[in-house]
């Protein structure tokens, strides 16, 4: 690949590896991967089915865990508000230690059964909106002394029945939604779905997630704006200004002996570093009693100190179970709403199957990969509901990126970040930890994360006419309904009244929630005003989520299925027309998920930060 400017081979490395690599397949008709980089740029340290030295997983295992930080501890915290839970630190504590547990399950699931690339599972956005909307209905309006602190005694009957109601509630809809997704993905329909839903129906959608919860950000940032300006200005120093600077860290190797490796810290975890300043200024601030102990007082709730001893309280270990909240009961509005959001979170994955195939120098998935990927989110999801997080289970497209980032593609990395998952989901006191971040540095948080989704549902538009009246039309009108709806409905929750109760909740649910009107009318627009696909972008986003890899040597390495089971299922000739199984293949195609083949090259230990940087 000739590059059309100089560089200095460092703009995406996270750590400076050297040694052999492998190629990043081009993209498909000689479309360039990126023309202004280096060709050593567009070479992977560790290919998809290689295995780095155990240090080396565990390092980048560790950054990818930090790098869903964000978005998996913000689920529960936002959850927190429609369970009645903002003044029980405990139980947030146990939410987060749920919600780590069941990622790790999720993700060693995907991977070794799943689509099988290195792509780490974690809470979902798509589902936070409809399970919102659920919980803002009449019924599940949290009473008013659940918002005063000192009338909360989070270990009285009355307080715990409020709040696990409610979630068993949520835990019945995302379990039933679930099977939906587990059908659609085993039984091969996911490709149907693809057929109708293009761009303009995916952006508004997208986009809507993060518009809808812009109250949520508003909330938290204004319980003190000096402390989640800070928080939003760090995360944007590091994650756009800084970026590009390397951080010396000491490093030994035989031949160099002690001496100094770059870390393109800010680049890796510019989440955490914000997030961490801004908790340490908080911390300090209040230990100088700075900030206001009367509660009645602007900034109070900046404090690190609300959730009063709450690191003292969670115990060390604690193992969550199925069911730990109570048997799931299950709403047909709720399930309605999980739907929308199911539906949205199976698309989006389909596309980080591709980006991370792509990044990590795998053939494009095939069909059968696709399929048993979906298949294994929706199981997922369905385990997320049995444990009670609250929410499903979905690709991380973070995590995605961080491979551009490190050039190490293998899915063991992503193996040793579902076991520390999991462990982190075991000791009480790490989820214990994540609950006393003020609520301004979350705010701040989520002004950044919520901008970001918006922006991230927008770029859809790309393979998409814009300068067609038509396209503009339909997804100004799907963006603006999306936003007047549901506000209207919110504060006209009586105005909904068919004669039948089960149907007015359905609707409740269903036109207060964001992204599935905008998604509804983007969707009926888009396949029903006259226009061609070329036009519509139906053909640039088919050529980007096509499927255009055979049944091929390479392929079977990456996609097959582990212990010989693919071997198993090609010696019975009905069974590979199952569409979650592959085709008919060499049993010397079948690969071992926790023994794959060994990597291309090893890396000095200088090349490596040392366990006790990170």
């Amino acid at each position: 690949m000739t590059p059309e400017k100089e560089s200095n081979g460092l703009d995406n490395y996270a750590f400076a590896l050297e040694g052999r690599f492998c190629d990043l397949p081009d993209t498909k008709h000689g479309t360039e991967l990126d023309t202004s980089l280096d060709k050593d740029n567009n070479k992977l340290a560790y290919c998809v089915t290689d295995v780095p030295p155990w240090y080396l997983c565990i390092i980048l295992g560790i950054q990818h865990c930090l790098t869903a930080f964000g978005g998996i501890i913000a689920i529960p915290l936002i959850l927190s508000q429609g369970l009645c839970l903002q003044h029980d630190g405990l139980t947030q504590s146990h939410l987060i230690s749920t919600i780590f547990f069941v990622s790790g399950i999720c993700t060693l699931l995907q991977v070794a059964f799943g689509i099988r690339l290195p792509i780490l599972q974690g809470g979902t956005f798509t589902l936070l909106a409809p399970s919102m909307a659920m919980l803002s209905m009449p019924e599940w309006t949290c009473p008013t002394w659940t918002q005063n602190a000192s009338l909360v005694n989070a270990s009285s009957t009355e307080f715990m029945e409020v709040w696990q109601s409610r979630m068993r509630a949520l835990q019945g809809s995302i379990m039933v939604g679930s099977l939906f997704q587990i059908f659609v993905g085993f039984s091969g329909l996911i490709g149907l779905f693809m057929r109708f839903i293009g761009p303009l129906t995916i952006a508004p959608t997208i986009s809507l997630i993060g518009l809808s919860l812009f109250d949520s950000a508003g909330i938290n940032a204004g319980n003190h704006w000096g402390i989640s300006t800070m928080t939003t200005a760090l995360i944007i120093l590091f994650s756009q200004y800084l970026r590009h600077i390397p951080v010396p860290f000491p490093a030994y190797s035989k031949d160099k002996k002690l001496h100094t490796s770059r870390v393109y810290v800010f680049q890796i975890l510019p989440v955490l570093l914000g997030i961490s300043f801004s908790w340490l200024i908080c911390y300090i601030l209040t230990t100088y009693n700075i900030l206001p102990s009367d509660p009645d007082q602007y900034g109070y709730l900046a404090r690190t100190d609300l959730k009063g001893d709450v690191m003292g309280q969670a115990p060390w270990f604690s193992f969550p179970y199925p069911g730990q909240w109570g048997v799931p009961t299950v709403s047909l509005a709720g399930v309605v709403g999980i739907l929308a959001g199911v539906i949205s979170s199976m698309i989006e994955s389909v596309g980080d199957y591709h980006a991370c195939a792509r990044l990590s120098g795998a053939p494009p998935p095939p069909k059968h990969a696709i399929n048993r990927g979906i298949g294994i989110e929706g199981l997922g999801c369905l385990l997320a509901g049995a444990w009670g997080t609250g929410n499903g289970t979905t690709s991380y497209s973070e995590n995605v990126g961080a491979l551009g980032i490190t050039k190490v593609g293998s899915r063991m990395v992503i193996v040793a970040s579902g076991v520390l998952m999991v462990v982190m989901g075991v000791f009480g006191k790490v989820g214990a930890i994540f609950t006393t971040i003020p609520s301004p540095v979350v705010g701040g948080m989520f002004m950044v994360m919520f901008g970001v989704i918006s922006a991230a549902g927008v770029s859809n538009l790309q393979y998409a006419d814009m300068n067609s009246s038509r396209n503009i039309f339909i997804f100004g009108f799907s963006m603006f309904s999306g936003l007047v709806i549901p506000n209207w409905i919110l504060k006209n929750s009586k105005a909904i009244v068919t004669g039948v109760l089960e149907l007015d909740q359905v609707l409740q649910v269903l036109l207060t929630t964001s992204m599935f009107v905008g998604g509804f009318f983007g969707f009926i627009l888009d396949n029903t005003i006259p226009g061609s696909k070329h036009e519509r972008g139906i053909i640039a986003w088919n050529k980007v989520h096509e499927d255009d890899s055979s049944n091929t040597v390479e392929s079977g390495q990456v996609y097959n299925l582990p212990f010989s089971i693919s071997s198993y299922l090609s010696s019975s000739s009905w069974l590979r027309y199952i569409p979650f199984c592959p085709p008919g293949a060499p049993s010397s195609l079948d690969t071992n998920a926790l023994d794959p083949k060994q990597p291309l090259g090893q890396p000095e230990p200088s090349q490596i930060i040392t366990g006790v940087t990170m």
